[in-house]
């Protein structure tokens, strides 16, 4: 069996799983309303984590951005040159 088949598998045997938990938790509020204190309580815990990796996350993409930017400006400038 080739590699892709069984990630295919894998992926589809987690999500199929996944939706059969959801689809039960859903029907109890308790644990719903439990597991959004959860959630809360984590991302309270860990929100100085969450803020640094978002800011780094901001300005990996700003550097991104620019130097893309410079990419374009150096390939117009060279077929302003090639033209001329």
């Amino acid at each position: 069996m080739s590699k892709e088949m069984v990630q295919h598998s894998a992926l589809f045997t987690t999500l199929h799983t996944g939706e059969k938990i959801m689809g039960k938790l859903a029907k109890h509020p308790v644990l719903v309303f439990g597991l959004g204190i959860a959630a809360g309580y984590l991302t309270y815990k860990y929100r100085k984590d969450i803020i640094a990796s978002a800011t780094k996350v901001v300005d990996s993409s700003k550097d991104f951005v620019l130097q893309q930017k410079e990419n374009l400006e150096d390939i117009v400038a060279e077929t302003k040159e090639e033209g001329a």
